[in-house]
């Protein structure tokens, strides 16, 4: 017998408590549930996750659905596919959120799938129309170039969220929910796929992706010595250094630095693209930012489409005047 509608999201645990994306889920479910005067349920999917039930609860979750199994410690498409079908069909959710992970680009589509239902990936904006009262889903197309809303003719209506496109609430303590256990009832035997190890690299500094402030360079820079300067700019302000596919491929950077459709996807307040030209897969990667500066000395750069704040010139004349005016900032 299905409980309720509203609005579900899938919780991801990293380092022991609910990761970022899933507070910004939380927050942005939340004002949907609102909107259509339901309940924001979270579903926790894993092994010790039931302690992490109060927090879902303190960030807007009405209702907490936990599958603990030790089964379920890694990431398992049919084991997680078939606990989320199992809390779906009891729920039957209206709208269900997750985030744009590699969880939940993995198991949104085969959700959609199972459901007979339709998802949409790496959106951007989510709203619900005041006619309809359905949910309507904005997100980056022809390489980032573009922006289109899509609309659902069935339900639930599934969505994957770009991670910091929302903000995350101010948890309450004081909030009181409802948490739920949901029995598994897995079949080790029916395991088709294994995580035989797993390979932590290295990051020197914050995560590229968290990062408030990104400082990328491209194939205009000319060398690895140019990316010093970079570095010595992504210190003072705290952020972290990003590059193009150009400067990647050429060995000026490591691989993990790319931003891009290729590479990573980064929502930063403060973007500083310096000696990149703005080919849209690149675009695709940071048209996220709250502010884009750019500085190239084409002043037919494509960059500058996109940016907030230009400068025409060459990066290593300009860029070494603003680092001495951000130390003379930070000094006083």
């Amino acid at each position: 017998m299905p409980e309720d509608k509203g609005v579900m999201i899938l919780g991801e645990v990293s380092e022991g408590k609910l990761s970022a994306t899933t507070a910004e889920l939380l927050g942005c479910g939340r004002g949907l549930a609102d909107k259509l005067g339901q309940t924001l349920s979270a579903v926790l999917v894993g092994s010790n996750v039931k302690s992490l039930a109060q927090e879902a609860i303190a960030l807007g979750a009405d209702k907490v659905y936990v599958a603990d199994d030790p089964l379920l410690k890694d990431y398992q498409p049919d084991f997680y596919l078939s606990v989320m079908v199992k809390v779906v069909k009891q729920v039957t959710p209206r709208i269900i959120l997750m985030g744009q992970t590699p969880t939940g680009c993995d198991l949104a589509p085969r959700l959609a799938f199972r459901l007979g239902t339709a998802a949409v990936m790496d959106c951007v904006e989510l709203e619900i129309d005041v006619d309809s009262k359905r949910l309507l889903v904005t997100k980056p197309v022809y390489g980032g170039n573009a922006q289109a809303t899509f609309s659902y003719e069935s339900d639930p209506q599934i969505a994957t969220v770009r991670a910091k496109v929302m903000s995350p609430p101010a948890p309450d303590t004081a909030r009181k929910g409802v948490l739920i256990i949901i029995e598994a009832g897995l079949d080790p035997s029916a395991i088709r796929t294994r995580v035989l190890e797993k390979v932590k690299g290295e990051i020197k500094g914050l995560k590229l992706e968290e990062a408030p402030v990104v400082v990328s360079g491209g194939r205009g820079i000319g060398g690895a010595d140019g990316f010093q300067q970079l570095e010595e700019l992504a210190k003072l302000l705290k952020g972290a250094v990003g590059a193009s596919r150009p400067a990647c491929d050429s060995g000026w950077v490591a691989d993990t630095a790319q931003v891009g459709l290729s590479g990573k996807i980064v929502t930063p307040d403060l973007y500083l693209a310096i000696g990149i030209s703005g080919a849209s897969q690149h675009l695709a990667g940071c048209s996220g930012a709250k502010t884009i500066v750019a500085i190239n000395k084409d002043a037919e750069a494509n960059i500058f489409k996109v940016a907030h704040f230009g400068v025409v010139g060459d990066w290593a004349k300009v860029l070494p005047a603003f680092i001495k005016k951000v130390k003379e900032l930070l000094a006083e």
